[in-house]
């Protein structure tokens, strides 16, 4: 089964790489004798991991029966700096941020404003998607589960160009579908954003704010928000950090504003832990109804198939409820799940198993390296069985190198010139004013001794180095940027170019640009 880029985290997390799995069996009866003896175990569990991965910081929470059983940080905010991670440090959760949205809108539907089968369209009128029929019928529960039809990752390259939300659920009616309507999984940030969006509409709030009132506030998550504002804001948070010859640095800033539903929330281990007991209190905390049983329940639910079994005599498939992965273990046991991560520097992952009142969630600041997962499972596996299934490290490390791996440059290295280009033509074949219908203007410019396109809504200037006659590249920008991306131009008859075809925008192939003059 191919993995499409980031797909672990944005399915069924762990689900996509379980083990093959035999036939099920009764569930064991985790104890407290099991989480007692699990705990004992896992700070040199995170130790170890730690110096394995080299992560700068994480911290973890575990909830047990409604009691929060560890709540613990470990290293430091960022690196070469000694300020240490602790129970309120802020992370950024990135695709974490998913089933905590789904529970703000499970809160909006037990309120009656929203049913999670209300078409979009409904409390937001002018969202479209390419085909009107699906327009018409598109639900909250259709984005929530990720079977719209728009390829993976819809619009997040218009989010990296620099279009803001309302222009990016704007423009996913130019969007080519992928699939048809309902037919298959395929995970999209902005979907997810639509739904959201047009939930909180009902409420007469925005996203940021109905996320507060419904959820934040009565759970007293003090340091949880869903605005980058917030997180910028706290004094004690975490930096993200990539990797970059062979050290973790804290080289880049993500502002997920634009997908806050699907990546926005920054929160600490403390504030996770509240959620976390609300999750397994089906809605209930401290005795109180904050969110009704109905409207929670259905999040948990299997939606669709998101990691068919690739021998479906022996192994399992995994499934996307509504901003959760579900899964089903060797031994029968639900696990509700979820990952996220940013190249930029943030893996999350939360871990519940509802029949044993169980949860785990780890925050790190760091580009994906599997910690975060392992952590989750090691643990899991010590309070089932008291040993480690598995090395899951190695388990989970390379398979997420291979999902983090670039969407483009895949058959050409364009960081190394070809030995006897082909000389390109005149600047003025190449120079113009283009457009595409779903990226918006472009313009190829005369600069120094060479060229640069501008794009995006601040027409955002990069300059193009010749590769070989009418090929340039540019180094683009944001999360889903890598190294250099062709680009590409097609000659006309009369000798200048017709149109030109950036690689990094075209991975599923809308990234044409036709010339206007």
């Amino acid at each position: 089964m191919h993995l499409s880029r980031r797909s672990i985290f944005a399915s069924a997390g762990l689900g996509l790489l379980m083990p093959r799995m035999a036939a099920a069996q009764a569930a064991p009866t985790i104890t407290p004798e099991k989480v007692a003896g699990a705990l004992h175990e896992l700070d040199d569990v995170i130790r170890t991991t730690l110096k394995q991965t080299g992560v700068p910081g994480l911290a973890v929470v575990i909830v047990y029966r409604d009691e929060v059983m560890y709540l613990k940080g470990f290293g430091v905010r960022q690196a070469t700096r000694p300020a240490p991670v602790d129970t309120d440090t802020v992370f950024q959760l990135a695709s974490m941020s998913k089933p905590i949205a789904s529970t703000v809108v499970a809160a909006v539907v037990g309120d009656g404003l929203v049913t999670w089968d209300d078409p979009i369209v409904k409390h937001d009128p002018e969202f479209a998607m390419q085909e009107a029929w699906v327009t018409r019928g598109i639900t909250l529960r259709d984005m929530f589960c990720h079977r719209s039809g728009l390829p993976h990752h819809a619009g997040d390259t218009l989010e990296d160009i620099g279009y803001g939300r309302s222009e990016v659920l704007h423009r996913l009616r130019y969007v080519k579908p992928a699939t048809s309507f309902r037919s298959q999984y395929a995970y999209t940030n902005f979907g997810l954003t639509a739904a959201a969006v047009s939930a909180a509409r009902a409420s007469g709030k925005s996203w940021e704010d109905v996320s507060a009132q419904r959820l934040y506030r009565p759970l007293g998550m003090t340091s949880t928000s869903s605005r980058f504002k917030d997180f910028m804001a706290a004094a004690n948070r975490a930096s993200g950090h990539i990797k970059h010859d062979g050290a973790w640095i804290a080289k880049y800033t993500r502002d997920p504003d634009a997908q806050s539903p699907a990546g926005g929330v920054s929160s600490s281990a403390r504030d996770i832990a509240q959620w976390l007991r609300l999750q397994l209190g089906r809605g209930t905390f401290n005795g109180r109804e904050v969110v009704k049983a109905t409207a929670l329940d259905e999040t948990h639910r299997p939606q669709i198939v998101s990691g068919p079994a690739a021998d479906p005599t022996a192994d399992h498939s995994s499934f996307y409820g509504l901003g959760w992965g579900v899964g089903y273990d060797e031994r029968g046991i639900i696990r509700w799940n979820h990952s996220g991560a940013f190249n930029l520097g943030a893996a999350t992952c939360v871990n519940i198993l509802p029949t044993e009142q169980l949860g785990i969630v780890v925050l790190t600041n760091a580009a994906p390296t599997g910690a975060a997962e392992s952590i989750c499972r090691i643990f899991l596996d010590l309070a089932l069985t008291g040993k480690a299934e598995r090395d899951w490290l190695a388990v989970f490390g390379p398979a997420l190198a291979a999902t983090m791996a670039p969407d483009y440059g895949t058959t050409v290295d364009y960081a190394t010139p070809p030995q006897h280009p082909a000389v390109a033509l005149a600047t003025t074949a190449y120079t113009g004013r283009y457009h595409s219908d779903l990226y918006g203007p472009m313009s190829v410019v005369a600069s120094g001794s060479g060229l640069a396109l501008t794009l995006g809504p601040k027409q955002g200037s990069y300059a193009l180095r010749h590769y070989d006659r009418d090929v340039f590249t540019y180094q683009p920008t944001g999360e889903n940027a890598y190294g250099p991306s062709a680009v590409t131009f097609l000659i006309g008859a009369g000798g200048n170019a017709t149109s030109v075809t950036v690689e990094n925008l075209d991975i599923t192939g809308q990234g044409r640009f036709d010339r206007l003059s």
